[in-house]
C-alpha cells in the first residue's frame, strides 16, 4: 500500500518524480548567458550549456546583421536589460552596434566552442564558448 503525503516532495511519502530544472529555469539560464556572451566576447560553461548557447547566439547574431527594428524588437525580447559592459553599455547595444557588423560578410558560425579540463566538484565537462574574430 502505498504512504500517504503530498506528491512530489522528497523525503515525503508518494514521491514518484521530481525534476531538478524545470524548462522555464533553462530558459531564463540561456537568457543571463547569452547576455553574458554579448557583452565579454566569452564565457565557460558546461558543454552541454555550451550547445545550446551557441543556438542562439548565432541566432542573435543574425537578426543583428539585419539590423532593422523588427530585428531589434525580436533580440530585445530574449537578451536581458541588467546586463552591462566595463562602460555601461547594454547587451542590446553591444549586440546591434559592434557584434552584428563585425559579421556583416560572414554567413554563419559565428561562435566557437573550445573543450576544457572537467570541472573539479562534479567532474562535469566544461566548455568555453566563443566569438570567432
Amino acid at each position: 500500500m502505498a504512504t500517504i503525503g503530498r506528491k512530489n516532495v522528497h523525503g515525503k511519502g508518494g514521491v514518484r518524480f521530481k525534476a531538478g530544472y524545470t524548462v522555464s529555469k533553462d530558459k531564463s539560464m540561456l537568457r543571463n548567458v547569452v547576455s553574458q556572451l554579448i557583452v565579454s566576447g566569452k564565457v565557460v560553461v558546461t558543454a552541454k550549456v555550451a550547445k545550446q548557447l551557441q543556438k542562439e547566439a548565432d541566432h542573435l547574431v543574425t537578426l543583428a546583421k539585419t539590423g532593422d527594428l523588427h530585428s531589434r524588437r525580436l533580440a530585445a525580447a530574449y537578451v536581458r536589460e541588467g546586463i552591462k559592459n566595463a562602460q555601461g553599455v547594454a547587451a542590446l547595444e553591444v549586440l546591434f552596434n559592434e557584434v552584428g557588423p563585425a559579421y556583416k560578410d560572414r554567413k554563419g558560425g559565428y561562435t566557437r566552442i573550445l573543450k576544457l579540463v572537467n570541472r573539479k566538484g562534479d567532474n562535469a565537462p566544461m566548455a568555453m564558448i566563443e566569438f570567432v574574430k
